[in-house]
Formats: C-alpha cells, sequence, structure tokens
C-alpha cells in the first residue's frame, strides 16, 4: 500500500507542475546564437563547416539590425520551396520586421554534411531552432517559428554558402494536413 502511495505522489507533483504551468514550455530558449550540437556528425571540411557557420551568423546580426538585405544574403537566387521564391521569403521578412522587434533566432545543428564536388558545392544540414520577437501590438515575446531536424539545403553561390531550400530537395506544393512550411533560416 505504501508503494502505491508513494508512486502516486511521484507522478502527482511533476503532473501538477504541468497543470499550474499550462504545459507552456518553449522548445527552445531565446538565445539569438548559432551552435553545433556536441553529438553533431559533420562530414565536411572545416573550411565549409566554418563558413556555414559564419553566413548563419551574419544572418543573425542581420535580424538583430533589421537588416532585410542582410538576410536576404543567406538565400541563394535559385531559392525554391513548396513554391516559395527568394522574392516571397523578402516579403515574409518584411512582415515580421513590421510586426516584430528585438527578432533573433536559435540553430542548433546536429548534421553538417558537404559535398565539394561540382562548380557549386553543396550542403545539407539538420538544424533544430527557433526565432523569437516581441509583437509591435502586443508588446509580448513570441516564438514566431520553431523546427525540430528540420533540412537547410545549401549552396555555395558567388563566394558564400546560402539557403537553396529545406527538406527533401523535391519536397512536393501541397504538404500533408498537419504539417506546416517552415521557409524560415
Amino acid at each position: 500500500m505504501r508503494w502505491t502511495q508513494t508512486l502516486a505522489a511521484v507522478i502527482a507533483i511533476p503532473a501538477s507542475l504541468l497543470w499550474l504551468t499550462g504545459c507552456a514550455v518553449p522548445a527552445l530558449p531565446d538565445l539569438g546564437e548559432v551552435h553545433i550540437d556536441r553529438w553533431a556528425t559533420i562530414k565536411a571540411a572545416d573550411k565549409d563547416v566554418g563558413e556555414i557557420l559564419a553566413a548563419f551568423n551574419r544572418a543573425e546580426e542581420s535580424l538583430h539590425e533589421e537588416n532585410l538585405d542582410g538576410i536576404m544574403a543567406l538565400y541563394s537566387e535559385q531559392y525554391k520551396y513548396h513554391g516559395l521564391t527568394k522574392a516571397d521569403l523578402r516579403k515574409t521578412w518584411q512582415e515580421l520586421f513590421a510586426h516584430y522587434d528585438h527578432i533573433a533566432s536559435t540553430h542548433i545543428f546536429s548534421r553538417i554534411r558537404a559535398t565539394a564536388s561540382g562548380k557549386n558545392p553543396t550542403a545539407e544540414i539538420v538544424c533544430t531552432g527557433s526565432l523569437w520577437g516581441v509583437s509591435t501590438d502586443t508588446g509580448q515575446r513570441t516564438i514566431i517559428d520553431s523546427w525540430f531536424y528540420e533540412t537547410h539545403n545549401m549552396i555555395y553561390e558567388d563566394g558564400a554558402w546560402r539557403i537553396r531550400g529545406h527538406g527533401a530537395e523535391e519536397a512536393p506544393k501541397v504538404l500533408p494536413f498537419g504539417v506546416a512550411p517552415h521557409p524560415f533560416f
């Protein structure tokens, strides 16, 4: 009898804490940084890894400065994802800057695989992250987007690594029910 009471208490205490907090635990903290997970699988030259990290860090700096051109520099001219183009992303980022202040992101890379073949090397980055901002309407810190093990397809273009798309190379234009596109970085 005493064992079952102990077990009930062990289950009840965390459950009541979750109930009290409303399960409102964000997926990732708002770090405003790019990290490589300590267990990450890296199949790329150190130079490529450094340049990929630098590209994402430049984009993060551009977020803090609300520098739209700086953000757009991360995207390839060939960018395509679920029918979205680089021009579409520009409009989306303009809207975000109009409705949010203090935008920041967090990126945790769990796999980096670069292929140096051909005229333009490519890379796949598996990333978990989040995008945050302060709503200009409510003044509240808000999760704008979050992603879990999303693949960023990159290409080395005009002297820098740039995002060409996300997920499968030939992603369908129509997503399955309950799946949202992740066009950010």
